[in-house]
């Protein structure tokens, strides 16, 4: 049974409370969907409303993970719900709780500045963003970027990281990245560009028309 106020859980084989890294990424990811959809908004509508309700639940769902049991945080449970026919990825508690506690201050500062002082400015730009890169990191790649800060302020190693990354073990074969297939990826990338923007840039920059319907001619009549 979950206490009220309690942050990870001890399981067998771990000497430190955890929590499962599987539902933390799930989660993260629902949150980046919020927060981006929300920027989107107000990039091309202007509109600032939605990015008020992302973030009145981002404070509310950080408050309740930091201050209380991240058992009974509902973007939590959400993801729990999602990946609960996955194992279970254990990972230390500690350091997960020492990087919710960034987010708890990003999304306060955000919530200040945009629903009580009902402002913007290239402040809260910055922090959606930083917001943003966090949660992307934790979702596409399962790297907690706030964790890691976490043995700048603490004596203590963080202990069972996502991947193993805390515990400097040698690369296996399947992980280590040739010269060849760093070349390979630059050549990629270096293609793309120059298609996008030299041999097809000019039918890439053309206006979509409706599958079923002729395309209008070109009107090249200066006016």
């Amino acid at each position: 049974m979950q206490k009220a106020i309690q942050f990870g859980q001890q399981v067998a084989g771990y000497n430190v409370p955890v929590l499962n890294e599987r539902e933390i990424r799930a989660a993260a990811g629902l949150l980046f969907l919020g927060t981006f959809i929300s920027l989107m908004f107000i990039l091309f509508k202007g509109n600032f409303i939605p990015i008020k309700y992302v973030i009145t639940i981002f404070l509310a769902d950080f408050i309740i993970r930091v201050l209380f049991n991240p058992h009974y945080s509902p973007t939590l449970i959400i993801g729990r719900l999602i990946v609960n026919n996955q194992t279970p990825e254990y990972t230390g508690a500690r350091q997960k709780k020492f990087a919710w506690a960034v987010g708890l201050g990003l999304s306060a500062t955000m919530f200040v500045l945009m629903v009580v002082l009902n402002t913007y400015s290239i402040v809260t730009g910055l922090v959606c963003l930083l917001c943003l890169l966090f949660l992307f990191f934790e979702s596409a790649f399962g790297i907690c970027l706030a964790c890691k800060m976490y043995a700048w302020f603490n004596k203590d190693d963080a202990q069972y990281c996502p991947g193993d990354v805390c515990s400097n073990e040698p690369k296996q074969e399947i992980q280590q990245t040739s010269f060849i297939q760093v070349l390979v990826a630059l050549l990629f990338i270096l293609t793309i560009v120059l298609l996008a923007y030299g041999v097809l840039q000019k039918e890439y920059t053309k206006r979509p028309h409706a599958l079923f319907q002729q395309p209008k001619p070109a009107n090249h009549s200066i006016k």
